[in-house]
């Protein structure tokens, strides 16, 4: 996958910062996170080409109010990790802040944050999960929008999602 970065130059010139891979990658049983980019609140441009946001150490997996998050994660079946061994691992606390805190360790699967996530299904099937136990199934160009509340994701095959996560308050 190829991120393309832009910015200004001295002169406010539009100019391409950075064209890569991703740095911030999170490979861990059943899913490959590709953290693109992060806002936080108040966010100004031109950004400071310098920061890489997903490695500042105010970031978290979930933003807070008024920041937002673009990633893009690879889902495998039959990789699944054991919640309680990822909330508790090195891997979880440095490469993915926060992740832990939404985890339910006796509902596999099961978490809650306070975001508005939009997903949008780029390849593959995976199911979405509610505290009442319905499901919806997932396809190729199907958009999710979930709102703050208590799910899971089933992957039926092989899939990649784009989320794009925005922070928010609860009420």
């Amino acid at each position: 996958m190829k991120r393309v970065v832009t910015g200004h130059n001295e002169e406010g010139k539009s100019v391409f910062v950075k064209i890569s891979e991703p740095e911030h990658v999170v490979d861990i049983p059943g899913m490959l996170w590709k953290e693109l980019w992060a806002t936080y609140p108040g966010c100004k441009v031109p950004t400071d080409k310098s920061v890489e946001p997903t490695r500042d150490e105010k970031w978290k997996v979930f933003p807070g109010p008024g920041g937002t998050t673009l990633r893009v994660i690879d889902f495998d079946p039959g990789q699944e990790a054991d919640p309680a061994s990822l909330t508790n691992s090195d891997i979880m606390e440095k490469e993915l802040p926060g992740l832990s805190e939404s985890a339910e360790l006796d509902a596999p699967g099961m978490h809650t944050t306070d975001t508005v996530d939009y997903g949008v299904v780029i390849s593959g099937r995976l199911a979405l999960e509610l505290d009442d136990g319905e499901t919806v199934d997932l396809e190729p160009g199907d958009v999710v929008i979930q709102n703050g509340t208590r799910h899971a994701w089933r992957i039926k095959e092989k899939c990649t999602v784009l989320w794009v996560i925005v922070g928010a308050e609860r009420l």
